[in-house]
């Protein structure tokens, strides 16, 4: 558990760990320098369960005292957990169960409840909701595009996937999204159990909120290559490719693909205004005159909420596969 600036939550945080149903647990709280009373809040748990360990770093981010926790990590199996959220008292238990009866799985992760204000914080509560519908690992898979579909701090793994595939990355990115990006990549499965096991906080001071390495622009720039993966490795790489999305937002959000694989071929939208037009030499279309499977990748980056599963319906019923012939990706 990294801690920052969160003697507010890690108190809570931490007693929701030491009520577990399941025993057998070290929880490793790594304090990255704060100046609040996280410290104080921490060693009151450390003095009252020996399970509880206090790491103290310099400041140096989360990346850093992820990993610094890890390499202090003594399981088999390494759940994480956030400063800011509360784990429900069968949490480990129902994960562990979980990843021990699905030998195929490397990770497993829960349903969420959004325990933040909903009127205030509707984009983040629908994430959550969006999150909860991506419920095994075929369709996490499917939506990993579009953006990370298990919420980070609900993750249980087994310790070979990290010394496998590797732990977080520093760098200008989400490093979770990028780390769950190279799992799959690599062939790494990440189930849900269907129990709801994590409430989910969404504090002002949450870095999604507040750190440009998650910003949606960042998200693109992750995601990019990895996708450009996912179609070499299905060998569909040798085709056209084509946007789903003719409007600037869209358009930038398709840039850093382009920038690793090849400029798009031409866009799809169903704005009349849009369609036939040219943009930089490249056709708009309608969603009733796609290129041919064979000879195009379909992309979408069409942001707008509920527009992805339109545009998925639409491409499945014209007999598109999705992982193949089109892609989701926003």
């Amino acid at each position: 558990m990294p801690c920052y600036q969160a003697g507010n939550s890690v108190g809570r945080a931490i007693n929701s760990i030491r009520t577990q149903t399941f025993k057998d647990w070290e929880l490793i709280v790594v304090d990255d320098g704060s100046s609040d009373h996280s410290i104080d809040e921490i060693l009151n748990h450390v003095r009252q369960d020996q399970r509880v360990c206090l790491i103290r770093q310099p400041h140096q981010g989360v990346v850093a005292a992820s990993n610094h926790g890890f390499e202090h990590a003594r399981g088999a199996t390494i759940a994480r957990m956030d400063a800011d959220d509360v784990s429900r008292p069968r949490r480990l238990e129902c994960q562990l169960e979980y990843l021990h009866a699905h030998r195929d799985l490397g990770a497993v992760s829960c349903q969420v409840h959004f325990a933040g204000d909903s009127s205030l914080a509707g984009g983040y509560a629908h994430h959550v909701h969006w999150t909860n519908s991506c419920r095994d690992a075929a369709s996490i898979e499917r939506n990993r595009f579009i953006d990370l579909p298990v919420p980070h701090p609900t993750l249980l793994y087994r310790r070979e996937i990290i010394e496998q595939h590797g732990h977080y990355r520093h760098g200008d990115f989400p490093e979770d999204y990028e780390l769950i990006l190279r799992w799959i990549s690599q062939g790494v499965s990440i189930g849900k159990t269907e129990d709801i096991l994590f409430d989910w906080y969404d504090p002002p001071s949450r870095l999604s909120r507040n750190d440009t390495r998650y910003h949606m622009s960042a998200f693109h720039q992750c995601k990019a290559p990895y996708l450009l993966k996912a179609l070499q490795k299905n060998g569909t790489d040798t085709r056209d490719l084509w946007i789903w999305g003719a409007g600037r937002p869209s358009r930038k959000s398709a840039r850093p693909l382009e920038h690793v694989w090849k400029q798009a071929s031409g866009f799809i939208d169903i704005d009349p205004a849009k369609i036939g037009r040219q943009l930089h030499g490249r056709p708009v279309v309608s969603p009733n005159d796609l290129p041919p499977p064979e000879q195009a990748v379909i992309v979408s980056y069409v942001g707008t909420r509920g527009a992805h599963q339109n545009i998925r319906e639409c491409l499945l019923s014209a007999g598109r596969r999705e992982g193949i012939d089109f892609w989701i990706a926003a």
